[in-house]
């Protein structure tokens, strides 16, 4: 029997410590004052905990490092998750891009789950315990140091501090600096799942608009770094929702980025064109602004014809062709500059992290340190939303647990 101690009391490290508990004496430390905070903001508080989806899906979710996890994935499945879970006294439901979540809705189910789960199997949970140092000898894992200066000796070490986003759950980013005094590579990190800062003064002018059935296309230079479809938004001084938030984990390391918006997607450049002239001979004695609502919503087309330089007063009977067109380009084309992410606080995940060079994929044991391993987040390795960041958690957490 070893003496295990896991470092974070999040999804990560709570399955780890579960895990490892079956043959082994296990000791939870979380520096919070209770268990799983960040799991209890997951999915918008309603704990988006998986995705049902075939593990091959997962792995196309997957942004950075996905061959990295073949074995944690083989050792520890979505249908694992589920059934140990729905054991623990979890019922869950699955929703719309095979989300799943707690049947009640509440994302506190999945901790509370979890928490019986590690009380069955005697875990020491040890809360308000912060790691101050790691104690390694000869690169072997010793112990650690605890923030009343305690040093608690063990034989393997389990870090799932998590990463750097949503710093008020704790995740300050002190895995890093331990792996890193203990000689492990950090590789770049940036926030990722998280909405985008651009040039455009205008933006302001469209704070709080959703767009619908939109496609985006995003470019380096002349090289397309992503495309999509489907939901995007504006706030006060960027672009946000479902499509720019999978898009910053693919373009964060590339900005400064030109995004092309083509807000009809549905109709190509003659359709809409024809469409317009409809609109403009039945309306021709009207002011182009009241009448480019039925295009674009209000909002949006007033900044259109702005950047199209048609001034809103005219009327549709003066409109020239040659502005016709320049109103068509930019509806088929808008085109904005991503300057920047915007920050930790804001981000879902944090992209970078632990080399996995440095990682036995098949144990998540340190190349570098003989008794030490990780977990979640930490690791170099992140995927999109719809559950998968937490099947990764789930996943290496898991693994890490068994192979100690």
């Amino acid at each position: 029997m070893k003496k295990v101690i896991v470092i974070g009391g999040g999804a990560s490290g709570m399955m780890a410590a579960y895990s490892a508990s079956f043959n082994n004496e296990v000791i939870l430390l979380e520096k919070n004052e209770k268990l799983g905070k960040k799991i209890f903001i997951t999915g918008k508080g309603r704990g988006n905990f998986t995705n049902s989806s075939k593990m091959d899906e997962h792995l196309k979710n997957v942004v950075s490092n996905p061959r990295f996890l073949y074995s944690a994935y083989n050792c520890f499945d979505n249908e694992d998750l589920m059934n140990l879970l729905k054991e623990a006294g979890m019922e869950y439901k699955i929703e719309r891009g095979n989300r799943v979540f707690p049947e009640t809705d509440h994302a506190y189910e999945i901790t509370d789950a979890l928490k019986r789960l590690l009380k069955k199997n005697r875990v020491d949970i040890r809360l308000n315990s912060e790691v101050k140092d790691i104690i390694v000898e000869d690169d072997i894992f010793k112990g650690v140091i605890i923030n009343n200066n305690e040093k608690i000796y063990g034989d393997a070490l389990i870090m799932a501090t998590g990463g750097l986003s949503y710093s008020s759950t704790g995740s300050t980013g002190d895995g890093y600096k331990f792996a890193k005094k203990l000689g492990h590579t950090v590789t770049d990190l940036r926030p990722a799942l998280v909405a985008m800062k651009v040039k455009e003064k205008w933006v302001k002018d469209l704070k709080g608009l959703d767009l619908k059935n939109v496609s985006i296309s995003i470019y380096k230079d002349k090289k397309v770094i992503y495309k999509d479809f489907g939901e995007m938004g504006f706030n006060e001084d960027g672009v946000d929702g479902p499509i720019i938030i999978s898009a910053s984990s693919y373009c964060g390391k590339y900005l400064p980025l030109k995004m092309y918006i083509d807000l009809k997607p549905a109709l190509d450049k003659d359709t809409l064109d024809k469409r317009i002239l409809r609109e403009f001979n039945e309306n021709l004695n009207k002011k182009i602004k009241d009448v480019i609502g039925k295009l674009l919503p209000i909002k949006l087309g007033m900044v259109v014809l702005e950047i199209s330089e048609i001034d809103e007063d005219i009327l549709i009977h003066d409109v020239t062709s040659v502005q016709r067109k320049r109103l068509l380009d930019n509806i088929k084309n808008l085109e904005m500059n991503l300057i920047e992410l915007k920050s930790f606080d804001e981000a879902i995940i944090t992209q970078g992290g632990i080399s996995v060079k440095e990682i036995d994929p098949k144990t998540m044991e340190s190349k570098k340190i003989k008794g030490l391993y990780f977990a979640g987040e930490i690791i170099d390795v992140d995927a999109l939303t719809g559950g998968f960041n937490m099947q990764i958690a789930f996943s290496t957490g898991y693994l890490a647990g068994k192979s100690v």
